[in-house]
């Protein structure tokens, strides 16, 4: 008897119904939770959270993203992370070992692969006018050479009264530069951009994993950015 009750209330509730049941029934099973869980994401206390966890990541997550080369393939991100363990000497101290060798201003410090072996080569400007390459062991901090870098030629003064101008004024060196980008990565490269209207040092970092990024430096208030120039 309760069972035929049950029926009756059933087929009651579709007649009346209508167009709704019919609705329902096409719609499916699958579909009813999809639209239950909308329903409980637009709650109050959900939409807060998800609020919180947009300003928590907003602004590094953003600048991470935009630094890293996306172009990249496995063969390169390998390269890179090859290259990158070579360093055990990071940047700031090949910096700082050269600058020992040569008095001067540090401008750029590249981890380059000299045949078969890496080398930290920095440029050094120095008091005088003078540039000088000072190259440094990435195993052991040595200094392994050293010579004059440029003729000074009408191009090279140019060049060298702009880095000047870049420079004057700057309370962020290129070893600073180096230690901020740390967090970043492996430091692989770090050179003064002379030319941008926001002057700032361009600094290379790579990752465990191989993947490169490119950041600007303030050559004032040291805060790091990430290097949209080829966006």
């Amino acid at each position: 008897m309760k069972r035929n009750i049950v029926i009756a209330t059933i087929a009651a509730a579709a007649l009346i119904g209508g167009g709704t049941a019919t609705a329902i029934a096409v719609s499916g099973d699958e579909e009813a939770p999809a639209k239950k869980s909308n329903v409980q994401v637009s709650n109050d206390d959900t939409s807060r959270d998800d609020d919180a966890n947009v300003n928590d990541t907003d602004d590094n997550d953003a600048d991470d993203k935009a630094a890293k080369d996306t172009g990249e393939d496995a063969e390169d991100k390998a390269e890179n992370a090859a290259d990158a363990k070579v360093a055990q000497v990071d940047a700031a101290d090949a910096i700082k070992a050269a600058l020992k060798n040569t008095k001067g201003t540090a401008v750029s410090a590249d981890l380059d692969d000299e045949g078969t072996k890496h080398v930290w080569d920095v440029d050094i400007l120095t008091n005088g006018g003078a540039w000088h390459s000072v190259q440094v062991d990435p195993s052991t901090g040595k200094v392994v050479g050293s010579h004059v870098d440029r003729d000074d030629d009408g191009d090279d003064a140019a060049e060298t009264a702009q880095i000047r101008a870049a420079l004057k004024g700057s309370s962020v060196t290129a070893a600073e530069a180096a230690e901020a980008s740390a967090a970043k990565g492996t430091v692989t490269s770090v050179d003064l951009d002379e030319e941008s209207t926001d002057k700032a040092w361009e600094v290379d970092t790579t990752a465990a994993n191989g993947t490169g990024s490119d950041w600007r430096v303030n050559p004032d208030s040291g805060k790091i950015t990430a290097d949209r120039s080829n966006d």
